[in-house]
């Protein structure tokens, strides 16, 4: 989800600092008495003097005096409330200032240039102070007055604030008007972005952003994790193991856990040769326990590799450890399917002795005897198949004798 304290992150960057920039004198009718614009600049110096409470007070003050008066008494009242709000907005009173930016663009004659100001800063004051109901509806309603003076920060500032409501379909839409007003959106835009366009269903774009913002660089390891998940989501899972190849190689992802995720993209994403060094480099250092689960890993990795001695001699290692008939039962049809007969012969033979498929394992042997040209030892291994349920060991034993074709599958 992303979170509040983002949106106070990016209403900083999105122009907030401007609701305190000090009030402008004098700049629309009608005009003001004199010892009024004394008044009023003699309170902006003390607010650029760092006096904000007293201006606050005394602004606060002025602007209640002034209430019911003329047109001039109406324009100076909306100054003296303008003042009062930047001073309470430097003093992060932000309810307070936006209450009072509230007040000012009520007061009648206020021009609409000015009023539309008012608005943009007490939508953004009460986003800030988590008011995001108002505070989004203010903000919109502004968007839609503003015309050309809206930049892609307000944008960016109405879709984070429609993210933080779940409201991810139009957050979306924001998110693309922004972008398309600045392209150039950076680290932390990225993010906000990728979020809003993968809870919108956009996959791809998120994908495509998260692959832009890590491409500049991240130590951040969800970031990484997130990035290859999606990717992994969406069927790409080269990709994946690519990121998170790239994440383990600069240092980001780092635990055993990390690294035993690797191997496994690896394996899915079409890298498997990649994956048993990464491995078997491990299981060297320690840095992985040479288990029987990682010593499985290993075997079927470098199988998938089609790496014939690495598989045989992982597989080989595995049988000695787990003495299962299952483990040397697979050592010896992959010795046999890569014409290793020897050492299908050897295989096959303690997958008998330790409960593995006898019927296959004797007539498999069988056959590698043939491969060597031991006709003897072909027919001991023929017969006991026989006798142990085999169908096609009759078929061999007449090739052997001179008196059938040899079987078409082995």
């Amino acid at each position: 989800m992303v979170r509040f304290r983002q949106l106070r992150a990016l209403m900083c960057g999105c122009g907030m600092l401007a609701i305190v920039v000090l009030p402008a004198i004098g700049q629309a009718a009608p005009a003001l008495r004199p010892d009024m614009v004394r008044s009023l600049e003699a309170m902006q110096q003390h607010l650029s003097e760092g006096e904000t409470a007293d201006v606050a007070a005394r602004s606060r003050a002025a602007a209640e005096r002034l209430e019911g008066g003329n047109a001039a008494d109406r324009w100076a009242r909306a100054l003296f409330l303008q003042m009062a709000a930047t001073a309470e907005a430097r003093m992060g009173n932000d309810v307070q200032a936006a209450d009072l930016f509230a007040t000012a663009r009520g007061i009648e004659g206020v021009d609409e240039a000015q009023r539309l100001r008012w608005l943009n800063q007490e939508a953004r004051l009460r986003l800030r102070a988590g008011q995001a109901e108002q505070g989004g509806e203010l903000l919109e309603s502004w968007l839609k007055q503003a015309g050309g003076q809206a930049e892609a920060s307000d944008y960016w500032l109405m879709a984070q604030q429609l993210a933080n409501q779940s409201q991810w379909q139009a957050a979306a839409e924001w998110v693309d008007r922004a972008r398309q007003a600045d392209n150039a959106a950076g680290n932390e835009r990225l993010e906000l972005a990728a979020s809003i366009y993968q809870r919108a269903g956009r996959n791809d774009i998120a994908l495509a952003l998260l692959d832009e913002r890590l491409s500049r660089g991240s130590d951040a390891p969800e970031a990484w994790r997130r990035a290859a998940a999606l990717a992994q989501r969406l069927g790409y899972a080269g990709r994946a193991a690519a990121l998170w190849d790239a994440a383990w190689r600069q240092g980001v992802l780092t635990s055993s856990e990390d690294l035993r995720q690797l191997v496994q993209l690896h394996l899915s994403g079409g890298t498997p040769a990649r994956a048993a060094e990464y491995l078997e480099q491990a299981l060297e250092e320690g840095t992985l326990p040479r288990d029987k689960a990682n010593m499985r890993l290993l075997a079927e990795a470098w199988t998938a590799a089609k790496s014939r001695d690495r598989a045989l001699e992982a597989w080989r290692a595995l049988a000695e450890r787990t003495h299962a008939g299952q483990d040397w039962q697979r050592l010896g049809e992959l010795a046999y399917g890569w014409g290793r007969w020897q050492a299908a012969i050897d295989a096959l033979a303690k997958a008998r002795e330790t409960g593995g498929e006898a019927a296959r394992a004797w007539l498999l042997e069988g056959v590698a005897h043939v491969e060597l040209e031991e006709p003897e030892q072909a027919r001991q291994a023929f017969r006991a198949a026989r006798q142990a349920g085999a169908s096609q060991a009759e078929a061999w034993l007449a090739v052997l004798d001179g008196g059938g074709e040899e079987p078409s599958s082995r």
